[in-house]
């Protein structure tokens, strides 16, 4: 019998949880005869009774399991420690707040399990219950970070999916500390199905995701999947050596002429020089430091997907 895991990260989801563990649980019974399920609930640190109300699950119900953190570690640890601790065939990922649906789980299960694709993932179709500033931000970093960075993220993609283990094992490969995984499931690939979603309101409680952690959660994204601002001092070096042999053709035209001081024309083309010099050294010196920030980051040089090479 092949085996679901669906690993639930909580942080002060209290108010809320009641109502996921029902309507969850009555569409993981539900499900095939062929699957067992395991619901794992992570506490990420909570303040409010959120481990009290899990424990109470798992009292009454062999199926619910659970970790708890010491503090608040945030919601990327709290989704590598599930990923971690899976045991299911197939490892799914849903937040406690029922703004994913969990409708969509057998249908999810299916195309991972029988339709032969490695994840099958949410996207959201609209930002409805957003704040008007907080979704023109969310689209503006989608539009940056596909600008600058190799490893292409879907707007709208969510965490909620469902995922083979070998995905997982993929996923856990990656083991730098500061987490975006978002670009991370980008990053290992695979033959992904996308479920189109309708964005929900929250059944109880409120988000726990404020504009600073946002903006926190975005630089992360960018500082781990795109080394490009360390060779930005090299453009701008380049721009100000061109600017300094224009500025060059200008004293000697005007020295030729020999009729307007060029005094002020050789501390700017100083400047120029010297600026142009420092900004390509500094951006030199960039390139060596994603070289070796890449390296650091200990990522899989290669991940394979399939293969009838076995193993030794």
């Amino acid at each position: 019998m092949k085996k679901l895991t669906m690993i639930v990260p909580c942080y002060n989801e209290g108010e809320v949880l009641p109502l996921f563990y029902d309507e969850t649980s009555k569409v993981l019974k539900g499900l095939d005869s062929k699957y067992d399920y395991e619901l794992l609930f992570v506490d990420d640190g909570s303040g409010d009774d959120t481990l009290k109300k899990i424990m109470s699950f798992a009292e009454k119900d062999e199926k619910v399991k659970y970790i708890s953190f010491s503090r608040n570690f945030g919601k990327e640890s709290a989704m590598y420690a599930g990923l971690k601790m899976s045991e299911g065939d197939y490892v799914g990922l849903i937040d406690a707040d029922l703004q994913h649906s969990p409708e969509l789980i057998p249908d999810m299960l299916k195309a991972v399990d029988e339709e032969g694709y490695d994840v099958a993932a949410s996207r959201r179709t609209d930002r409805k219950g957003e704040g008007g500033i907080k979704s023109f931000l969310s689209s503006q970093f989608y539009k940056v970070i596909n600008k600058i960075s190799d490893t292409y993220i879907d707007d709208g993609a969510q965490d909620f999916r469902i995922m083979s283990r070998k995905v997982v094992d993929a996923i856990l490969e990656m083991t730098e500390k500061v987490r975006f995984t978002k670009g991370i499931f980008s990053w290992v690939g695979f033959n992904t199905k996308w479920f189109a979603h309708e964005n929900r309101e929250r059944a109880a409680g409120t988000s726990k995701w404020s504009l600073r952690k946002l903006i926190k959660y975005a630089g992360d994204g960018i500082l781990g999947f795109t080394t490009k601002p360390l060779k930005w001092p090299i453009y701008l070096g380049l721009i100000s050596l061109i600017l300094a042999l224009a500025e060059l053709i200008v004293i000697i035209c005007l020295s030729v002429g020999g009729t307007i001081s060029v005094l002020n024309h050789l501390i700017l083309l100083s400047v120029l020089l010297i600026g142009g010099v420092t900004l390509v050294s500094i951006g030199v010196g960039g390139m060596y430091l994603a070289r070796t920030y890449t390296e650091t980051q200990n990522r899989p040089v290669f991940i394979v997907s399939k293969t009838n090479i076995e193993k030794k």
